[in-house]
Order: C-alpha cells, then sequence, then structure tokens
C-alpha cells in the first residue's frame, strides 16, 4: 500500500483496497475515498514518502508505525516537524478492509492529532 501511495499510483487502490473498505478515523467507506484522501495529502505534502518504521502482523490484523517526509503546502518544513502515524488494518481476502489510525497530521501543519 505505501509503495502504491508514494508513487502516486491511485489505480492501485483497486487492488489494495476491499470495495467496502471502511476508514474509522475519516468515516468514509469504499476505495473511492481512498483515491480522494490520498490525493488530499499529495495535494497538502508535495513530495509526500510514507516511511514505514515498524510493522507487526497477527492473523488478520497490520499494525503499522510510519512518518511522513515531504514539503507542507509548497513551503518548506522541517522533516523533524513532519507527521507520524500509527494505524491497524484489518485484511480480508487479501485486501485491506479496515483501517483504524492515530496521526499527528493536523498538530503538525497548525491543528490537534486525529484519532479513530
Amino acid at each position: 500500500m505505501y509503495e502504491a501511495f508514494n508513487a502516486r499510483d491511485l489505480a492501485a487502490a483497486e487492488t489494495i483496497f476491499s470495495a467496502d473498505f471502511v476508514s474509522h478515523p475519516l468515516g468514509t467507506v469504499g476505495v473511492d475515498s481512498v483515491v480522494k484522501a490520498w490525493n488530499g495529502l499529495h495535494a497538502m505534502f508535495p513530495g509526500i514518502q510514507v516511511i514505514v518504521e515498524d510493522m507487526v502482523v497477527d492473523a488478520d490484523k497490520v499494525a503499522v508505525r510510519t512518518t511522513l517526509h515531504g514539503v507542507l503546502g509548497g513551503a518548506g518544513v522541517d522533516e523533524q516537524l513532519l507527521p507520524s502515524m500509527m494505524e491497524i488494518f484489518r485484511v480480508q481476502d487479501g485486501r485491506i478492509a479496515e483501517l483504524w489510525g492515530i496521526s499527528t497530521l493536523n498538530r503538525s501543519a497548525g491543528g490537534s492529532a486525529t484519532t479513530s
């Protein structure tokens, strides 16, 4: 998934996420919501790259800790200020079916952390 995001391969979302994928943090359903979220992040952080720091797999769950590197809104941002995320995915039939997560994305952009 992160390779597709980093490469801006939006078409890959169809093969990575289930048709009824649920993002609990965003309160959205479906692959189209993934593409919309990815487009939004790419617009907010030109050149964004998600770096996987840790990944743990247990049965149908995958927990991932990542950091984001890029430029915020076209203005340079010190990389130490860029967001980190903790996400838990549920996998069903080889595709991501659900996502829960917490991110410091809003805090890095001057807001508060988001959770779900």
